[in-house]
């Protein structure tokens, strides 16, 4: 394997024996941290400085407000205000009961008379002049379901008052806290944030980035001496926090015992004492899960044939989380539930994949690249069948132009939020016989109790995607879990990914990091031994090298390294690139037109695109989802450049080529997935800029992601107990 510019790449270092490898924080950026928590139950993980920057805390996906039937909103109102529409369903949609019902079924009378002429002027059957005169008009076709009007956007709440930023702001001055933290203060707390926090100063840590030491001295600054270790809310306050750092790192819960140690570890004097405290008042839940063990044969010793017994599985130990997360994996598990009993089943011609969706209202689809065909053929096939079939991907930039503009394949965000996509029906279901979902394993799940909750009885969903790649940035292991609890039908695909590239990736994912041939340059290693060496020949290949050899220019290809922060982080990375490919004075933020950049509209949610220009209400972006705005105020805390990204950020993201960057502080944050992801993002060409030694093939070998501490597997395995027929 040789460099573009010539020079031989080394053998691929030989393992070493395991060492203590701690996994770096800077994994779990794309949660809209700059640096991630230690995580729970994981050895050797490093807790890092919080960052303000993910202050931001609206939903990625809202809903758009029609021009005609509401002001226009802005991005974050959207988000947010569509959150809590669906949120409302999801709660109205468990209160109903198990089997389909049909909307207006339970209606008599004027009502239901209402109701149907209400749904045949819709459906186009009738016009709206039949509500007033005495004879409808004739029957016209029906509408297609692709016109459905998509409904406007609820109102946004309303911002905060200049009163109550006022009030917040004194009580940050009287506390020695910065009043800048007013507006996040008063978007957690409310309009009676001044007050909230007059009577708790440890709800503080409400904000994104406050740590406990901070929010210490910031009570004792309101309270004096009235306030210690052992204060009830701080043991409160605290309890909420851990839960909060957990789910940056993919936890939607916390075993009681790890509660515990982590408020030992900030001096509370009684921890399980505390733990009762936040679960009495109800600021977070405590779960006892039973872990359902597999059937195992017994011999009968009178009828000497095999007796199946089951017996219960053993008692978990307890569990902590907050009520957003449990809400979100029950809605989730009910979601699926539903759908596996509302589909009936038919017999479906075609491969194994086309048969086990014909029967089944939930199919998980697994493989690498080359396997997304599969599902793709499956949703040409049943449009053939008639059905409405929608495609929905991850990253904005993965759909072609052709998909794109046909709209059969959309972004998954700009599918909830209601901009692309089929329409919805009176009840806010998407008008869908079948949505297949690729990329299955970024959804957290938030997005996947949002995406489920869209969905009409009756419809097949597929959950397609690469089990080796990394996790979703958000809490929840969604598609891990359903392939965990084998409630439902799994087919792997058996199609491998073609070329060097194919063949590096496939090994990584069975813990071999193999030197493959690469007559056309396919994979090149660049040996660097400093971090400023790594920035020069990373700028280098990206402006020089690559275009020279491939043809490619600086916008095809991605620079992927481990963090934002270090020698050789995004940060570093991303100033060397502009200088050398967009060099400017940074007139808007920061920022030029034509600057590559990385938007994170909700944490864990990172959108790519290029600077337009600057108005009044912010900076303009070009990206794959469309124009998109970025409010003044959020500039700092939401945009990075994004020539260089973490491999959190470029999931679910392919480009034609690829430059992985690994300088020598970059080792603690290698493991398999992380590998197996940034490796696996380059279509064309991989240059991998090698500076870590023996630790690559090492974390490669013996490094595996830590697991994530959730409840949707549990959940599906007791409302699906019988697995079906894989």
């Amino acid at each position: 394997m040789t460099e573009p510019s010539g020079e031989t790449a080394p053998e691929a270092p030989e393992d070493l024996d395991q060492d203590a490898v701690e996994e770096d924080a800077a994994e779990q950026e794309a949660a809209g941290r700059e640096d991630a928590a230690p995580s729970s139950g994981t050895a050797g993980a490093t807790e890092a400085s919080e960052s303000v920057e993910s202050a931001g805390t609206e939903a990625a996906d809202g809903t758009e407000a029609s021009k005609d039937a509401a002001p226009e909103l802005s991005e974050a109102q959207a988000e947010l205000a569509a959150q809590r529409e669906l949120r409302a369903r999801i709660e109205a949609r468990k209160a109903e009961k198990s089997g389909p019902v049909e909307s207006g079924g339970k209606l008599s009378g004027t009502a239901a008379d209402l109701l149907a002429a209400v749904r045949a002027v819709e459906g186009g059957s009738a016009s709206g002049g039949a509500f007033y005169a005495p004879a409808p008009e004739p029957p016209r076709a029906p509408r297609p379901p692709e016109t459905t009007v998509r409904p406007a956007a609820p109102a946004a709440p309303p911002a905060p008052t200049a009163g109550a930023l006022a009030g917040v702001r004194e009580v940050l001055a009287r506390g020695g806290a910065p009043e800048t933290l007013a507006g996040q203060v008063a978007a957690a707390l409310g309009e009676q944030a001044a007050e909230a926090l007059t009577e708790d100063p440890w709800r503080l840590l409400a904000v994104t980035g406050v740590r406990p030491e901070q929010a210490d001295g910031f009570a004792r600054a309101l309270l004096g001496g009235a306030c210690g270790p052992d204060d009830p809310r701080r043991a409160v306050a605290l309890t909420v926090w851990l839960l909060d750092r957990a789910a940056l790192q993919g936890h939607t819960a916390l075993t009681l015992d790890e509660v515990a140690a982590g408020l030992a570890r900030h001096e509370v004097p009684d921890p399980e004492k505390a733990v009762e405290t936040a679960v009495s008042e109800g600021a977070v839940l405590v779960f006892q899960e039973e872990e359902p063990e597999e059937a195992e044969p017994e011999e009968d010793a009178e009828e000497g044939e095999a007796a199946v017994a089951r017996d219960e599985g053993p008692v978990e130990p307890p569990l902590l989380g907050l009520d957003r997360y449990a809400l979100a994996e029950e809605s989730l598990a009910d979601g699926l539930a539903r759908l596996v009993r509302t589909v009936t089943a038919e017999e479906w011609d075609g491969g194994e994949l086309e048969r086990a969706v014909g029967g089944h209202g939930l199919v998980l689809h697994t493989g690498g690249e080359a396997a997304r065909a599969e599902p793709l053929a499956l949703a040409a096939a049943a449009r053939e069948r008639g059905l409405r079939v929608l495609v929905t991907v991850h990253d904005a930039e993965r759909p072609g132009d052709e998909e794109r503009a046909a709209g059969t394949t959309v972004p998954l965000a700009a599918l909830l939020s209601g901009t692309a996509g089929p329409g919805r029906d009176e009840e806010g279901a998407l008008a869908l016989d079948l949505l297949v979902v690729l990329d299955a394993p970024q959804l957290d799940v938030e997005t996947g109790a949002m995406l489920v909750e869209a969905l009409p009885d009756g419809c097949r969903l597929v959950l397609g995607g690469d089990p080796e790649v990394l996790g979703s940035a958000g809490p929840g292991a969604v598609f891990a879990d359903a392939l965990a609890a084998r409630v439902c039908p799994r087919v792997a695909s058996r199609r491998p990914d073609p070329g060097p590239l194919g063949e590096l990736v496939s090994g990584i994912g069975v813990g071999e990091l193999n030197q493959v041939e690469a007559p056309g340059k396919e994979v090149v290693i660049v040996p660097v031994r400093a971090a400023g060496e790594a920035v020069h020949r990373t700028v280098q290949l990206v402006a020089d090298s690559v275009p020279r050899a491939f043809g490619l220019s600086p916008e095809q290809t991605r620079v992927i390294t481990v963090g934002h922060g270090g020698s050789a982080g995004t940060r570093a990375l991303n100033t060397a690139l502009k200088q050398r490919l967009n060099p400017g004075p940074g007139r808007f933020g920061g920022y030029d037109p034509g600057d590559r950049v990385a938007y994170a509209p909700a944490p864990g949610r990172t959108v790519t695109g290029t600077v337009l220009g600057a108005d009044p209400e912010g900076l303009r972006l070009s990206t794959g989802e469309g124009e998109v705005v970025v409010p003044k105020e959020r500039v700092e805390s939401a945009l990075r450049h994004g020539w260089a990204l973490t491999a959190h950020q470029a999931a679910g993201g392919r480009w034609p080529a690829v430059v992985v960057v690994l300088p020598g502080d970059a080792a603690p944050g290698l493991s398999r997935p992380w590998v197996y992801t940034a490796f696996g993002r380059a279509e064309r060409h991989l240059s991998v800029v090698h500076g870590v030694d023996q630790a690559l093939p090492r974390s490669v070998a013996e490094v595996l992601a830590p697991a994530r501490t959730t409840r949707l597997r549990p959940l599906l395995i007791g409302l699906l107990a019988t697995p079906d027929e894989e």
